[in-house]
């Protein structure tokens, strides 16, 4: 009798993080693994930082300026929920993480607590991105290792030219004429020979 394969049942997302308000709570050693993937795949993210403290590259993520990124030097409250979208109880300690992901649900938002994929209502999953082309990667939860080591086979095998290709689709994809399922159609005839029979 063969194994039961557990299906992930997560569904994937992609949020405009310039349009919603991400509070990060720790900026030590989690917090900047946190907040350096997060601006690698969107550096235009709108990021307000709760911690008395900073690991320093942390603190050039904040003061180089390139980031949008505002820090709040005091250790968390509950009211430092009130106005984000996401929240991300990055620190080292379970007990603060558990109390700011009490404090999310208490306030109905959706929260990632770092390596506690029982407290998480997403996760920040491996990300390969080549211009508009973008493919997240998901263990759920099980095996982030898995996810970075996946994210980097994919790295070097897809081409750097994928950005050209996307670009190149759209343009076609706005000057066909016809309906959905038209469109939908002959999308489909262009692209066909990406996949392999």
């Amino acid at each position: 009798m063969e194994p039961v394969v557990e299906q992930n049942p997560l569904y994937p997302v992609f949020f405009k993080l310039d349009k919603l308000k991400m509070l990060v709570v720790g900026a030590g050693e989690v917090g900047y693994e946190k907040l350096f993937f997060i601006l690698k795949s969107s550096p235009n993210a709108n990021i307000t930082i709760v911690a008395p403290w900073a690991k320093e590259e942390v603190s050039q993520l904040i003061f180089d300026g390139k980031y949008n990124i505002k820090w709040i030097q005091k250790e968390f409250d509950n009211s430092d929920i009130d106005g984000h979208d996401l929240i991300v109880a990055a620190t080292n300690f379970e007990d603060v993480n558990k109390h700011v992901h009490h404090a999310a649900k208490q306030k109905d938002k959706l929260i990632n607590v770092a390596d506690t994929p029982a407290l998480c209502d997403f996760y920040l999953g491996s990300i390969v991105t080549r211009g508009n082309l973008k493919v997240a990667i998901s263990t759920n939860g099980k095996s982030p290792t898995f996810a970075k080591r996946f994210r980097q086979v994919l790295e070097e095998i897809l081409p750097n030219d994928s950005a050209q290709l996307v670009e190149n689709l759209k343009v076609f994809r706005d000057r066909l004429k016809g309906d959905f399922e038209y469109k939908v159609k002959e999308l489909n005839r262009i692209t066909s020979s990406l996949v392999k029979n």
